[in-house]
């Protein structure tokens, strides 16, 4: 029990260190979207998210929200005709420039707050760690 109890918090651990690496990425490419506010031509860029399998050595795999009900809202493919693909578009200036300053800003904001999230839940998982070992506190 104990070993499969090291194995998923080792995993969680490494989802979290991927986790905070994807945001140090992205947050770069989102600075280059600003930087790159005023050159002509410029498309802004972003960074795939990793996927993070809860699968694995004693994990749970192809978890998924369950439709309980006809009204609540599905996930994927929307029954009301909205079309979230075509619905986000990038707004172009006269200079032909795709960046939207807003949109970039809320983004590096968020992702901003995301790492922060991930990187206090590695360093308090590195504490319970610790603690588990017998060298903390």
């Amino acid at each position: 029990m104990a070993n499969s109890a090291l194995g998923t918090g080792g995993n969680l651990m490494q989802a979290l260190k991927t986790r905070m690496h994807f945001h140090q990425s992205r947050q770069k490419v989102l600075a280059e979207n600003v930087a790159n506010a005023d050159s002509p031509g410029f498309r802004p860029m972003d960074v795939k998210a990793p996927v993070i399998s809860a699968g694995g050595a004693g994990g749970v795999s192809g978890v998924s929200l369950a439709r309980t009900s006809a009204g609540h809202m599905g996930i994927g493919g929307r029954s009301d005709g909205f079309d979230s693909a075509r619905a986000r578009r990038f707004e172009t200036t006269p200079s032909g420039n795709a960046v939207n300053l807003e949109d970039e800003m809320m983004k590096v904001a968020q992702n901003q707050s995301d790492y922060q999230l991930a990187a206090s839940l590695y360093s308090k998982g590195l504490g319970l760690m610790k603690i588990a070992i017998g060298k903390g506190r």
